[in-house]
């Protein structure tokens, strides 16, 4: 794994020393699925273009377990192209899969098989032939995505995510040319297959001591095994990079939420109207369009619609239903009290503190 690692940073620079190894340690489980109880995704992201994701991705085609590469695939084609011997799933431009709401609604299905494939024994019933007979397919699958942009949260809540970045003044690498480079990728390829087929049945048994617990546990425990089996100074490398980086994604989410953007954006809409006890769809999205710093006017040709607001919601368990205006007619809309314990929890920095009754506590910041 150390050649391995020498490798990767000749051809590309990794944000951090922690980056570099998490991307190695995932590598290698690539190559021991079928003993994984989980399968974590790789999510390399980046703010712009040139930041070396898709270098990234071509070092992984050479280097990971059977890998299937994928660029605008449809959910049924990649769910297909998944056996009991999983391959790995390199997903380039995801920004152009899940980039915009309205985009990332019409590849609802591609997000939950990505999500569904995160664990064993998730499979998805589909007709099959002219008879249109129910047949199981597997989802479990080791998949990489790289692109602009965080992936949906429930994608990087199953991630180890890589943060690129582009290169500074100062920072050189080599340039990768197929023909003359991949031959040496595909013989640490080789070299790593051996060594994780040998290792394999001490793998299926291992329970490590992890630094981290819940979700990320379950992403990170098959890199943190991969590390205990090499020895040497990964189980402690493992584990740094484990804590760190699962901590600064923790971070992140505080500071800047971006999966939380719409209940925030929502809750300033809410104290702009001067908190009503409830609000049209129509006002809303009036409201959250006409932000000039939001991104829900691009959403779609005439902005954020009713029915990619209500997916947005969905998984915060917030739906629209029959409100009272306060001229008595009934319109579709939403209802405050069903915000206020996603606002606490997403958003608490940019909304005013809510009491247990749905009313506020304190001025609006």
């Amino acid at each position: 794994m150390d050649e391995l690692r020498t490798a990767l940073a000749r051809f590309v620079v990794l944000p951090s020393e922690q980056a570099l190894d998490a991307t190695v340690l995932w590598i290698a489980a690539t190559h021991l699925q079928q003993v994984w109880q989980h399968a974590p995704r790789l999510a390399v992201v980046g703010p712009a273009k040139r930041c070396g994701k898709s270098r990234l991705l071509d070092l992984l085609t050479e280097t990971v377990h059977k890998p299937v590469i994928t660029v605008n695939s449809t959910a049924a084609a990649i769910f297909r192209s998944i056996s009991d011997e999983p391959p790995t799933l390199l997903v380039d431009e995801a920004d152009t899969i899940f980039g915009s709401p309205k985009v990332a609604e019409k590849n609802e299905e591609m997000r939950g098989l990505l999500n569904a494939g995160h664990q064993r024994g998730r499979p998805v019933l589909r007709v099959v032939g002219k008879e249109h007979t129910p047949h199981s397919f597997a989802t479990f699958a080791m998949a990489a995505l790289a692109g602009i942009g965080d992936l949906p949260d429930t994608i990087m809540d199953r991630s180890v995510v890589i943060r690129m970045r582009r290169r500074a003044e100062g920072e050189q690498v080599s340039p990768y040319r197929t023909r003359r480079d991949s031959p040496a990728l595909r013989s640490l390829r080789a070299h790593l297959a051996r060594w994780t087929a040998s290792v394999a049945e001490q793998a299926l048994h291992l329970e490590p001591k992890m630094p981290v617990e819940d979700r990320a546990a379950d992403t990170w425990e098959p890199l943190v095994i991969v590390a205990d089996l090499a020895g040497g100074t990964w189980p402690e490398r493992a584990r740094t990079a484990c804590e760190q980086m699962v901590t600064a994604e923790a971070q992140a989410e505080e500071d800047n939420p971006s999966n939380a953007r719409i209940l925030a954006d929502i809750r300033r809409a809410f104290a702009a109207a001067g908190d009503p006890e409830s609000v049209s769809t129509d006002a809303l999205l009036y409201r959250l369009n006409s932000e000039p710093e939001a991104p829900w006017a691009e959403a779609g040709r005439g902005g954020l619609s009713p029915r990619a607001l209500a997916g947005l919601l969905r998984e915060y368990g917030i739906r629209s239903g029959n409100v009272r205006m306060p001229d008595g007619n009934q319109l579709k809309g939403y209802t405050r009290t069903k915000f206020t314990d996603a606002w606490k929890r997403y958003c608490p920095t940019v909304h005013p503190e809510i009491g247990s009754d749905g009313n506020r506590d304190t001025p609006t910041k």
